[in-house]
């Protein structure tokens, strides 16, 4: 019986080979891929498409019993040398095939090793790379982008473990660098950073891109918009508290390292980095700087000087809950309520009418128009001058010739008295000499002399807060005061950073120079119900009134009526909830003052402005509404009364959950429209809680506005009902005596 003919593969003349003797080799290649070339091609399954394919490629020849010995006898035969003749092709095609099916597994391996480094740079919903990372949110949108600017990570020297993905290498040496993936709840994730130069570098900065939305915190500013508007170029600066009224690109008195996206996301900077904030307008970024060189922050004592930026990043369901978790973890909370008479009844200060002429005579007579024009006064605010010199805390006999006895008149009215404080001793006061013996200012840097500084009202040292012996004769003078005269409490001037000298030394370490601005704060601690500050940091429990800084009697943005709802709402966003708006028509300064007479603010200015302060957690006067005509106190006696009956009743009901919360009292649209992207840019209307919300006059010469109704179904003060938002009331009416302001039906 014939044998059935077998079939093999032939390669021109040469002696038929088996597939498996004539494919590349599994052991040829490196372990990692040698197992993954058996496990494709020599499982059964794979070895049949092999053969199939090589098969396609190739001549199959059917091979009788003993045609190889005659094939391959000695001299060959005309089938042979056809053969050899017709084959040399067929051997090009068989190296050929074998170099792309070893140039297949060689790519595979490759992106076998390409996909798990993927898998690595990836955690939750963040995606790293060299460069930089970027954050998804549930639904896959790019929600916050970060590049690295100062350096580039060396990717084989990263690796992940658990939720820690961590760096060894950048391009610039060694480095500590990590990005940990926290879930503190379902609807929150947050990612801690950090990026820790090991070697001599001077600087690490981060960039972070806008991504198309909009971004409020920060700092309070001289120009201030809401949502933030970075203008032109600007290099990254010391992250400090600053005096804005007089350095108007400055970073304000009261700030925070935290910022908030209408995207749902929310950056905290640590307080350990020496942190610097630049941006660019034309490219749309912040720029996020850790540096000791040419800086005021300061290594610890006993720490290597390389730089360390460290932040955290959350992303939210919405930005209002994300707001709310952020503010709950990071920042304190007042531990009381102010009394509750500065919510209902106006502050009324010397300031604006007498600035430094303020005189015992003119202070009784201020009281006494108060009364006689019928209005209430939670206290009188006796501001500068009442000292003979900056930083004695006893009445000038030559201006208050009877102190005791004036205070003992203003009681019998139903007057208390504050008196203003500030952290200066001029050189010309009779207690510098015993501050210097007392070693109780900041110092020069070799600690030996005082470091003078100078301030609007002249040339001193500033007491060192750091230092307790400081504290503790600053804080003596103020309860002298407060027994001798029974002061009721004090407005706390000042605590910016910005006035310690370039280069100081204090007695406790000031690693961060905001830190002095915490320290003047805890001062008015013993006296916080009716005290009064203007700047802050990380000073949230202190609970007292926070000032804005100083307003001008313009219309605008800058340090104008303008700039009071968006400079409210970014410190209330920065955890500071007790918010004094400043004066009733700013401050009347030369050179800062739109129209109005003999140097008083513009009437309409003045009107709007107090329209607007009824609706803010506390009203504040120093120029009168009898400073004009009876029409201008009419209104003045309305809008207080509106004030004490409608307002602040909801303003003291929202400041006792603010104990325990920290929300805002004065809230922006979105916190109840977060799906509305024109409530997000809105910043001439706001709410008091979540149902009443406020939009005043802000233009000159106008008696009507747009105004936006967010979703849901809203009363007018005129009794109109509205049931189809979110809508526009286009040039609503609203008389000079008026302002519009809407409560929400549930």
């Amino acid at each position: 019986m014939d044998k059935p003919a077998s079939h093999s593969l032939r390669l021109g003349g040469t002696t038929p080979l088996s597939l498996h003797r004539r494919l590349p080799r599994a052991q040829t290649l490196t372990p990692e891929c040698g197992q993954m070339w058996r496990s494709r091609y020599i499982s059964p399954f794979s070895e049949m498409e092999t053969f199939l394919k090589i098969g396609s490629m190739y001549q199959i020849v059917p091979v009788a019993p003993g045609e190889q010995q005659m094939a391959g006898g000695p001299g060959g035969s005309p089938l042979k040398k056809k053969l050899s003749h017709e084959g040399r092709p067929l051997v090009m095609a068989s190296m050929l095939g074998c170099v792309l099916v070893l140039a297949a597994v060689v790519a595979w391996c490759y992106y076998s090793v390409s996909l798990r480094k993927t898998q690595l740079f990836k955690t939750a919903l963040l995606d790293l790379n060299k460069d930089g990372f970027i954050i998804h949110n549930q639904a896959g949108a790019v929600v916050f982008t970060m590049a690295f600017r100062s350096g580039t990570l060396d990717v084989d020297s990263c690796s992940k473990e658990g939720d820690i993905l961590s760096c060894t290498q950048s391009d610039s040496g060694k480095l500590n660098f990590f990005i940990q993936t926290v879930r503190p709840k379902d609807t929150v994730i947050c990612y801690r950073v950090r990026w820790e130069e090991l070697q001599n570098k001077h600087l690490v900065e981060h960039v972070m891109a806008y991504n198309d939305s909009h971004w409020y915190g920060g700092a309070e500013t001289a120009t201030q918009y809401w949502p933030i508007r970075f203008q032109g170029e600007e290099e990254p600066r010391p992250f400090i508290t600053s005096d804005v009224y007089s350095n108007r690109n400055a970073f304000g008195g009261i700030l925070e390292r935290y910022w908030l996206s209408s995207n749902a996301t929310a950056i905290k900077i640590n307080d350990s980095v020496p942190f610097h904030l630049g941006w660019s307008e034309k490219n749309r970024t912040l720029r996020f700087q850790a540096r000791y060189q040419d800086s005021p922050f300061r290594p610890l004592e006993r720490q290597q000087t390389f730089p360390e930026l460290s932040y955290r990043v959350c992303v939210g369901s919405d930005v209002t809950s994300i707001h709310k978790y952020m503010v709950r973890r990071y920042f304190t909370k007042p531990i009381k309520v102010p009394s509750a008479d500065l919510f209902k009844k106006p502050v009324w200060s010397t300031w604006a009418i007498y600035k430094t002429a303020v005189t015992q005579e003119k202070l009784l007579r201020y009281a006494a128009d108060i009364t006689r024009h019928g209005f209430n006064c939670s206290h009188l605010e006796l501001d500068d001058r009442y000292t003979a010199d900056y930083g004695e805390f006893d009445f000038d006999p030559q201006k208050f010739p009877n102190a005791s006895g004036m205070f003992d008149k203003l009681r019998e009215g139903g007057f208390q008295v504050t008196l203003w404080t500030h952290p200066f001793i001029n050189y010309d006061s009779i207690n510098f000499g015993a501050a210097v013996e007392k070693e109780l200012f900041v110092r020069e840097p070799g600690g030996e002399l005082p470091a003078l500084v100078r301030w609007w009202n002249g040339i001193g040292g500033i007491l060192d807060f750091t230092n307790p012996d400081a504290r503790e004769w600053y804080s003596s003078n103020l309860h002298m005061l407060k027994s001798r005269y029974g002061v009721t409490s004090f407005k706390f001037d000042a605590g910016e950073t910005s006035y310690l000298p370039r280069q100081f030394s204090t007695l406790g370490s000031l690693s961060n120079p905001s830190t002095f601005t915490r320290r003047y704060t805890e001062m008015a601690i013993p006296f916080m119900e009716h005290a009064e500050l203007r700047v802050g940091y990380q000073s949230q429990n202190i609970s007292c009134f926070f000032r804005i800084i100083d307003r001008d009697s313009v219309w605008g943005y800058e340090l104008g009526l303008k700039s009071i709802i968006p400079t409210v709402l970014t410190i209330g966003i920065l955890g500071y909830q007790f918010v004094l708006p400043d004066m009733i028509g700013g401050n009347a300064y030369p050179n800062h003052t739109a129209g109005g007479l003999n140097g008083l603010p513009d009437r309409e200015l003045y009107i709007r402005w107090l329209e607007l302060s009824a609706f803010m957690p506390a009203m504040q006067f120093s120029i009168p509404p009898w400073a004009y005509d009876n029409e201008v106190v009419k209104i003045a006696q309305k809008f207080t009364g509106l004030h004490e009956t409608l307002v602040a009743p909801k303003v003291l009901e929202l400041a006792h959950v603010v104990l325990d919360t920290g929300d805002p009292i004065i809230r922006p649209l979105w916190w109840i429209a977060n799906d509305d992207e024109a409530a997000y840019k809105i910043d001439s209307q706001f709410l008091i809680g979540d149902d009443l919300m406020v939009a005043p006059v802000l233009e000159p010469g106008k008696q009507e506005r747009d105004i936006y109704l967010p979703a849901g179904r809203w009363k007018s003060y005129k009794g109109e009902h509205y049931d189809k938002g979110p809508m526009y009331l286009t040039d609503y009416p609203v008389d000079l005596d008026e302002i519009a302001f809407f409560t929400r039906v549930l």
